[in-house]
């Protein structure tokens, strides 16, 4: 059975990447919102109580039902979760002139404290508090002390409950996965197997075992998540599974003819449906967003199921759902307010009566990635940016028409393509073109011009949740916006997009 830790949400920023840094050590980890805790079975060997953007002090703060994990349990509290400990064995919390934001470090350790096993004194972490413990109830001890903070780290003495006031899970606590570590591992007494080859033998076993002989149908796009999830169930169920790729006619320059061929070697069975028109002709005249991504994912729906009753008997769905899309869907506050539609298909009619299966949805897309690497997965996909469900519906401001979609597509083109000439592809997470809907002067020879206006974005970033802009060498920019300019009729000006992830997003639409 596989060893797993329990994270309960509180609805930190952070909550993900504590499951990230947990599954860096190889141990299974999930998260689960504070209210919800699940069956605490024997594969369980820990709890971690996340950090809140509430206080413990306000009425109405996050309490979690302990009486389920408490003494039963090794539990380690981070920020909020340390409080709550603290304030619910009696101690005390308050708003004090000692809190903390950012860098601090560590000027006491008890380095006989297994939690402290080979952290350095004088260990830079990362604070983020306005309460601070005030005082620890009887038989907690202070193992860690920051020079403004006494109450750094505290252990419940003859017991295996912890606590720390600082996010171990941060980059910006340098020896923070060590701390982690020592208690996933030696505390918890974990074992260190939860690797992508695991993941495969365990998750095809499973998708053999829940699908059996039934004909499962699949929808490709040619990016990361749909091909690992199609690689999966192909080892399991073989030929019985039905791959989809359908062209909506706002993929990239030759992408759909590119994206077939490199499924030819996989051994998938694939069938690609051109679709170009019915999508255009749904968008004609359509200028708002979220309108656009309706008309995308409810023309995507209406082609896909006609081409699934095509296949005899089919009786699943598989979707490349990842964790991220999961735990969001059950957030410790309920689904969050729509900023957008979903790139994914919502729903499909109900008469397909399909049941849905999901490969991939306890992975974060770096261990996406990394399965895929196992699973032989060719770099050019795996290595492939990510790309909007609506494609370049949204890269396209307003109202869309082909001759637009055609103009884009040599802009993205000449920019992705350079990206890759010049070896910056791999450096940048996410890359491409958005035409604004409007127009700039311009000179071009001797005649005054009146044309379009396409600004590129480049972002960096992990799993999408946050991104900073990529500082793009000037050289670099100033020959893709020559190239661009002179050989894109249409186009007069070229500007570059230096918006961070937030407040901006990385589609502008």
């Amino acid at each position: 059975m596989q060893n797993k830790i329990i994270i309960l949400d509180f609805g930190s920023q952070y909550t993900q990447l504590i499951a990230r840094r947990v599954r860096e050590i190889n141990v299974y980890c999930e998260i689960h919102p504070y209210h919800t805790i699940p069956v605490l079975d024997e594969s369980v060997k820990g709890i971690i109580l996340s950090g809140s953007p509430s206080s413990v002090r306000e009425e109405g703060a996050p309490v979690p039902d302990v009486s389920v994990f408490l003494d039963k349990y090794p539990v380690l509290g981070v920020c909020y979760g340390a409080q709550f400990l603290a304030q619910y064995k009696g101690g005390s919390v308050e708003a004090s002139d000692s809190r903390e934001y950012g860098r601090a470090t560590l000027a006491y350790i008890n380095h006989d404290n297994p939690l402290f096993s080979e952290v350095d004194t004088g260990s830079q972490v990362w604070m983020s508090h306005g309460d601070t413990i005030m005082s620890l109830p009887k038989g907690f001890d202070i193992i860690a002390s920051t020079h403004d903070v006494e109450v750094a780290g505290y252990h419940v003495a003859e017991s295996k409950i912890f606590g720390i006031q600082f996010h171990p899970e941060v980059y910006h606590t340098t020896q923070g996965l060590q701390i982690l570590q020592n208690f996933v591992v030696d505390i918890c007494g974990c074992q260190q197997n939860w690797s992508p080859a695991s993941f495969i033998e365990t998750t095809v076993n499973d998708l053999r075992a829940q699908i059996g002989n039934d004909k499962v149908v699949l929808g490709l796009s040619g990016g990361v998540d749909s091909s690992v999830a199609a690689m999966l169930l192909h080892q399991a169920i073989g030929q019985n599974l039905t791959c989809i790729f359908v062209d909506n006619g706002l993929l990239r320059k030759n992408e759909y003819q590119t994206v077939l061929d490199s499924y030819k070697h996989m051994g998938l069975n694939v069938i690609g449906v051109d679709a170009k028109d019915r999508f255009l002709n749904g968008l004609n005249g359509v200028s708002d967003p979220e309108t656009k991504r309706k008309i995308i994912g409810g023309t995507f729906i209406e082609v896909f199921d006609i081409e699934a009753q095509k296949i005899h008997n089919v009786k699943w769905l598989a979707q490349g759902t990842i964790y991220p899309d999961v735990i969001e869907s059950v957030s410790v506050n309920g689904p969050s307010v729509t900023i957008k539609s979903h790139h994914n298909v919502g729903g499909l009619p109900k008469k397909m009566n399909l049941k849905v299966v999901e490969p991939l949805k306890l992975l974060f897309k770096d261990e996406v990635r990394r399965v895929g690497k196992e699973l032989n997965i060719s770099m050019n996909i795996l290595g492939r940016h990510p790309f909007p469900g609506p494609g370049l519906a949204i890269r396209i401001l307003g109202e869309i028409t082909p001759e637009k979609v055609t103009l884009l597509q040599e802009v993205d083109h000449i920019f992705v393509e350079g990206l890759k000439t010049n070896d910056l592809y791999d450096k940048v997470w996410q890359a491409g073109a958005m035409l604004l809907p409007v127009q700039s002067v311009g000179v071009m020879g001797d005649e005054r011009t009146y044309e379009s206006v396409v600004a590129l974005r480049a972002v960096q970033s992990t799993d999408g949740m946050t991104a900073d802009w990529v500082h793009l060498p000037y050289e670099f920019l100033s020959r893709i916006s020559n190239e661009i300019i002179n050989k894109v009729r249409g186009v007069n000006r070229v500007v570059y997009d230096i918006s961070s992830k937030p407040p901006a997003t990385i589609e502008w639409e």
